[in-house]
């Protein structure tokens, strides 16, 4: 084995990757099912979108039917030579509350209703999972989701008081956990608690001991800890794409159902898209870094160019002060959006901006902003000139008999200048070199 370092740093980044990859589950399992808040927010979600509305619409004038006697409150209501008319009525009225619940449930105290029953559902999973207690209450062993409120306050709304005082408490449920599931869930629970945080933990000092492993190809590790984090995002992803098309075709008993079905799947699993694109976006800028410290001509232009800046901790971590701040007011990722995560990337930040500061006054230690500003001129001028003009004028030939030394020499070192900064190929320079000498020798 040529280089035994290499190989245990690219293994170590390889084992870290599947980590990553596991990772990026877990803290979406965490923070979706395991956090009340998230979890109401999510349910939020869920009645804005009209196919889930729809559903939830026709179970609540379904519990309505089933639990009251619509039509003979309707024929109790009617003179008796129309009661006959109940049976026509009760059939009419499904209609017409299906169309209204869909509308009553887009308003915000019928929300705020939706929200609560599926905070206290949440609250109440969560503790039978931890071993229950006195202020939790299961129905037969089983966790529910009571809209009973909500099927109250939509008979309310069209005038049937009297029908909402008849439904019975336990009415308009929704089984969340049964109760022969509760030890397989209860299991799962402790195994994601555990493993959520360590496993996130492993896989960054992985990373972290691949490059200290690698000495003299750190810069190449480092590349290659972003293009692991690339591919953990984009198996998580995949993961998510194929799942859903399990869950949803698994799920959707009639194609009635299929859209709410796969609406439900998209807001619940959003946050393990955020996460997947955060991961992806973290690896793009770590592998960016380790581009810019590289040794190719197109990374030394922009070091060189950027140098000025570097050399002035006041521009340099100044700018870095204004990256994190307008980072922050945008929130792109969840983590972009708590205090500890972006003390963690502005810390990163800081130390990565730092390490290239060492090595931008290595290369040029004398940069200046007047250096700078003629080499953007130059690489103006350069630009024109390539661009061909009608009306430009014919340069005139040197003096005959002038020695290309005496006549070229300046231009010769310009362009020294110009390939050693990067601003020219060193194709360019030769056929430059060339074109000036032989112009110098007609």
């Amino acid at each position: 084995m040529r280089n035994p370092r290499r190989w245990i740093a690219t293994t170590l980044v390889v084992v870290a990757t599947v980590l990553a990859f596991v990772s990026i589950l877990a803290l979406w399992a965490n923070r979706q099912f395991l956090n009340t808040d998230n979890w109401t927010k999510t349910s939020s979600e869920l009645l804005q979108r009209e196919s889930i509305r729809g559903q939830v619409a026709d179970f609540l004038v379904d519990q309505l039917y089933a639990n009251v006697d619509i039509r003979g409150e309707i024929a109790s209501a009617l003179p008796p030579q129309a009661k006959a008319l109940a049976g026509p009525a009760a059939g009419g009225l499904r209609n017409a509350l299906e169309k209204g619940i869909d509308q009553l449930l887009q308003r915000p105290k019928v929300q705020q209703l939706w929200e609560n029953a599926n905070r206290v559902a949440h609250k109440q999973l969560l503790a039978t999972l931890e071993g229950g207690g006195k202020a939790v209450s299961t129905t037969g062993g089983n966790v529910t989701l009571n809209l009973g409120e909500v099927a109250a306050s939509a008979a309310s709304a069209f005038g049937l008081g009297n029908v909402a005082s008849k439904i019975p408490p336990n009415a308009a449920q929704i089984t969340i956990l049964k109760s022969k599931q509760l030890d397989a869930v209860q299991s799962a629970l402790q195994a994601l608690r555990g493993i959520s945080l360590i496993v996130l933990i492993l896989t960054f000092l992985l990373y972290i001991v691949a490059v200290v492993v690698a000495r003299e190809r750190r810069r190449e590790t480092l590349r290659m800890v972003g293009g692991s984090l690339i591919v953990a995002g984009a198996l998580a992803l995949v993961a998510h794409y194929f799942a859903g098309q399990q869950i949803v075709d698994g799920l959707s008993s009639t194609a009635s159902v299929r859209s709410a079905v796969s609406d439900t799947w998209d807001i619940g699993s959003s946050l393990l898209v955020e996460a997947a694109q955060s991961a992806i976006a973290y690896g793009v800028v770590v592998v960016l870094g380790a581009w810019l410290a590289g040794p190719t001509r197109p990374a030394v232009a922009v070091r060189h160019f950027l140098a000025p800046f570097l050399l002035s901790p006041r521009w340099a971590f100044g700018s870095v002060a204004v990256v994190v701040l307008l980072i922050l007011l945008w929130g792109p990722t969840p983590a972009t959006r708590k205090p500890l995560g972006m003390l963690i990337f502005a810390i990163l930040l800081c130390l990565g901006v730092e390490v290239l500061r060492r090595q931008v006054k290595r290369e040029v230690p004398d940069a200046s902003f007047g250096e700078l500003g003629a080499h953007v001129q130059e690489r103006w001028r350069r630009m024109r000139a390539r661009v061909p003009s009608r009306s430009a004028p014919v340069e005139e030939a040197p003096p005959a008999g002038a020695p290309v030394r005496e006549v070229k020499l300046d231009e010769l070192e310009r362009l020294g200048r110009l390939r050693e900064t990067g601003v020219l190929t060193d194709e360019e320079f030769e056929q430059q070199k060339a074109s000036i000498i032989a112009g110098s020798a007609g």
